[in-house]
């Protein structure tokens, strides 16, 4: 560990404590029990919980926006009319909450780097749409884009996909889909993504399954919303940890960025290794927690994400 990656975690860890010790009290108790109803049929505690995460956020200096339906964003450096790289992204919240706006920070900020454009994605939410509907939107998604290239400013030929938590699920998801254009994906990046979409019994899970921004009764209600409905095997591009090594070698250059203390940390580093580094790189942040892409209070784990998300793009 160099100096300036050592003053990196330390700072992360700073923020991080103080991230977790602002969380209000009982906030993912509150939403567990929103999802559980609402999977009963009473959505109006969810409908509440995802009301207070839409916010439309200020559009950062430098960057230009285009609303190209009520469900696809195209952020761009602003002033650069050449063909970029594109990333498509798929924000997460457990496919129950979260929007199109709640990844706005992070879509503005790898756009105003000038080195590609983001496509951020509203797909649609369990459990009134559970698995595999908002799969299914992401792949329409990239359809989309690559049909769509010309218009919106893309390379058809650097079109990556990328998602935190349960989008980094869905990008991943995507990324081993069956289909030409899911196929010409040139990478996949994901921030603390499900790979498992149940409790693992991993350390991580144990360790830290309350109280480091995403707790394990919360997770495991996120789960049920999405794909509570399935009776038998639940199917390969949910919990794409347990596909085959065979199987993986589907998914095109992929980066993993996970956060260190995080339910979901061990899963996510089981996967790297079952999909190999010479397709896969891992970075971990070992101090930072869950939540660190949609929710501020972690700035320093932010920034890096996006730096290592443009220096991917660009293939460093």
């Amino acid at each position: 560990m160099n100096a300036q990656t050592s003053v990196s975690d330390s700072l992360m860890r700073v923020e991080a404590d103080a991230f977790i010790g602002g969380l209000p009290a009982g906030l993912q108790s509150s939403q567990k029990d929103a999802i559980l109803q609402a999977i009963e049929g009473d959505c109006v505690a969810l409908n509440s919980v995802r009301h207070g995460r839409n916010s439309t956020p200020p559009v950062r200096e430098g960057v230009a926006t285009r609303d190209i339906s009520p469900t696809l964003r195209l952020y761009g450096p602003e002033g650069v009319d050449s063909a970029l790289p594109l990333l498509i992204y798929f924000h997460g919240g457990g496919w129950t909450i979260g929007s199109i706006n709640s990844c706005a920070r992070f879509c503005q900020e790898v756009a105003a780097s000038g080195k590609a454009r983001v496509l951020a994605v509203d797909y649609r939410l369990a459990p009134e749409f559970p698995y595999p509907a908002g799969l299914e939107d992401c792949r329409g998604a990239i359809g989309f884009a690559l049909e769509n290239a010309e218009d919106i400013g893309a390379d058809a030929d650097r079109v990556f996909v990328g998602g935190d938590s349960s989008g980094g699920n869905l990008a991943l998801a995507t990324a081993l889909s069956d289909g030409e254009a899911c196929r010409r994906l040139a990478g996949v990046v994901c921030f603390y993504p499900v790979t498992k979409a149940y409790a693992d019994g991993s350390a991580s899970w144990d360790d830290y399954g309350a109280g480091y921004g995403l707790d394990a009764d919360l997770m495991e209600a996120f789960n049920s919303a999405y794909i509570g409905h399935i009776k038998g095997r639940v199917p390969g591009d949910v919990n794409v940890g347990d596909m085959s090594e065979w199987a993986l070698g589907r998914l095109p250059r992929t980066l993993l960025v996970a956060a260190g203390r995080d339910i979901l940390c061990d899963q996510g580093r089981e996967f790297a290794m079952k999909v190999g580094a010479q397709r896969l790189t891992r970075v971990e942040f070992p101090q930072a927690v869950h939540l660190f892409i949609t929710v501020g209070g972690q700035p320093e784990a932010f920034r890096r994400a996006v730096e290592l998300t443009v220096g991917f793009i660009e293939g460093e």
